[in-house]
């Protein structure tokens, strides 16, 4: 028996979030008593997940998985957990990772809990934390299937080495075509310093920056800081922004260390989508905007006098601390 765990990467490069779903998957087998097992695709130096507590990982080299395909996936995690006798398996709580829950859940007649912020509370019986009503509360969930299946909150577990000597070995699933009926025709993936599902720190603007033109303020902030770029709806809507870097409760959700916020009034499906996130920091120039009711800190000003002098801090600040 053993703890599965899907490693997420792009372009061969393991994602932060397969960090963070190895690290929980070692404290859950730790807790069990078992080793982690990992399954990667089209991956490089997968030996790198015994940093992170994984003693063996099936490695599946296929060109026709290139591309994220969730029935697919979902067919060879199912192949896998059944090749390693996993009770248990890992998933992050990507977009990905959500999409090929419920077909992997269905495949291995398990019980599946998303949005989880925590170890296990205990694993006989096997309960864990997860958020609930929109990242407004916690639910303690007892999952009762044999084989269980855990989708961890970005950010939450955190990445934490755990120095495992990890061995590789080659992982032939058996897919037909029945595993490729959705196909994935054109991805639109926006590109940058960082993503917004790995990024510790997002900026995000809105509406109030008046135009696209002005977009380079919240590039010129996010790069001083290290952070990914974000929008709100209204801003992708209009074109100003690409729809992948829209946040909220009807675009990706943001489960970030600190999010700020530039020009975004709040309304309630942005909320939804960003109260993950540990500290939200919120520029706006109306002090009635229904976000400072949810920042932990608020400044009233106009951002365009506000965001520029916090940039030129910023900078003297990593000048003298360099």
């Amino acid at each position: 028996m053993s703890v599965l765990v899907y490693t997420e990467s792009l372009k061969g490069k393991f994602k932060k979030n397969a960090f963070e779903a190895a690290s929980y998957a070692y404290k859950v087998a730790q807790d069990l008593g078992t080793e982690v097992t990992a399954v990667t695709f089209n991956a490089e130096d997968d030996a790198s997940l015994g940093t992170y507590g994984v003693s063996k990982v099936l490695k599946v080299t296929n060109d026709s998985l290139a591309t994220f395909n969730a029935k697919a996936y979902a067919e060879v995690l199912a192949q896998a957990a059944k090749a390693a006798d996993a009770k248990v398996v890992v998933l992050s709580s990507s977009a990905d990772s959500k999409f090929l829950a419920p077909i992997l859940t269905a495949k291995l007649s398990g019980g599946y809990v998303p949005n989880v912020v925590a170890a296990p509370e205990s694993t006989s019986p096997f309960v864990v934390k997860r958020t609930a009503f929109s990242n407004k509360g916690f639910a303690m969930t007892e999952i009762s299937s044999d084989i269980k299946i855990i989708g961890v909150s970005s950010n939450a577990f955190g990445v934490v080495e755990n120095n495992t000597s990890a061995s590789v070995e080659d992982f032939s699933p058996s897919l037909d075509d029945n595993a490729f009926t959705v196909k994935s025709v054109e991805v639109d993936r926006v590109v940058g310093k960082a993503t917004i599902a790995d990024a510790d720190i997002v900026v995000s603007g809105g509406r109030g920056l008046k135009g696209p033109e002005n977009w380079n303020m919240i590039e010129d902030l996010a790069d001083v800081l290290g952070a990914a770029t974000a929008c709100s709806k209204p801003v992708s809507d209009m074109g100003w922004r690409p729809h992948g870097e829209h946040v909220g409760q009807t675009g990706k959700p943001v489960a970030s260390n600190l999010y700020i916020a530039i020009g975004i009034s709040g309304a309630i499906q942005h909320l939804a989508g960003i109260n993950a996130s540990k500290v939200k920091v919120v520029i706006n120039n109306d002090p009635e905007a229904p976000f400072f009711k949810a920042a932990d800190y608020g400044i009233v000003g106009d951002a365009f006098e506000v965001v520029p002098e916090l940039i030129e801090k910023l900078k003297e600040f990593k000048a003298q601390n360099a």
